[in-house]
């Protein structure tokens, strides 16, 4: 019965990363003698018991539960410190009471590695998406200037002097110049009320020019020739 007892134990090497869990796999023939199954770090006097079935380590825990053949464990939030060679022993009682080795698997090699990356990854990911954010807000305030720029938002005010009549403020929409024409238009539907009052205020003289001569008729006695001059004077 002995020499048929096997213990099979898979895994040459593992390589897991810190905080992550361990998986570490047992299996052994159904024909078991009397004795407990253990994992254990390391081998000869500088082993340390990882699980038995009587007690584990805290995160240490059993993936099936009760069965007399599968010996599989799962080491949770692995650390560097658990980095070493693990061996599944079958144990058996001595005559003398004593648990002694039976058989036990080749050993599985595990290998912790830290996840140094990962915080420049996040980091790098992080300053990838603001970029991303700052260049998407840019595009979204110049697409809106424009847009609002050529329904009519407001522009500055442009003043525009015609003649002698005083400046005359005007308003056009961005990107649409006012023409000489819409100029002209808006400054001409300001200057009816200065030409009348320029009107009202100026006289409007005639050229004073000799008249020609009358003819010659009897006239009374001490009559003068005289020459004659129209004025015209605006009505205030």
């Amino acid at each position: 019965m002995r020499s048929s007892f096997s213990v099979h134990q898979p895994q040459d090497k593992v390589s897991v990363a810190a905080g992550e869990t361990l998986t570490l796999n047992c299996t052994t023939s159904a024909n078991a003698t009397a004795g407990a199954v253990r994992w254990l770090k390391g081998w000869d006097s500088e082993n340390k018991t990882i699980y038995d079935q009587k007690e584990s380590l805290p995160r240490v825990m059993r993936a099936v539960n009760g069965s007399d053949t599968d010996f599989t464990i799962h080491i949770r939030n692995v650390q560097p410190e658990d980095m070493g060679t693990y061996y599944c022993v079958k144990f058996v009682k001595s005559d003398t009471g004593q648990d002694e080795v039976f058989k036990r698997g080749r050993g599985t090699d595990v290998s912790v590695y830290e996840t140094t990356l990962v915080p420049g990854m996040v980091t790098a990911a992080i300053v990838l998406c603001f970029l991303l954010l700052l260049g998407l807000f840019v595009t979204l305030c110049m697409y809106r200037r424009k847009h609002q720029g050529r329904v009519g938002s407001p522009c500055p005010t442009r003043t525009v002097a015609m003649g002698s009549f005083s400046s005359v403020p005007l308003q056009c929409c961005a990107g649409t110049p006012g023409t000489p024409s819409e100029v002209l238009d808006a400054e001409s539907s300001h200057l009816p009320s200065q030409q009348s009052s320029k009107e009202e205020n100026s006289i409007h003289y005639a050229d004073l020019q000799p008249l020609p001569p009358a003819p010659r008729r009897s006239r009374s006695p001490g009559t003068a020739p005289t020459e004659y001059a129209s004025l015209r004077v605006a009505a205030k």
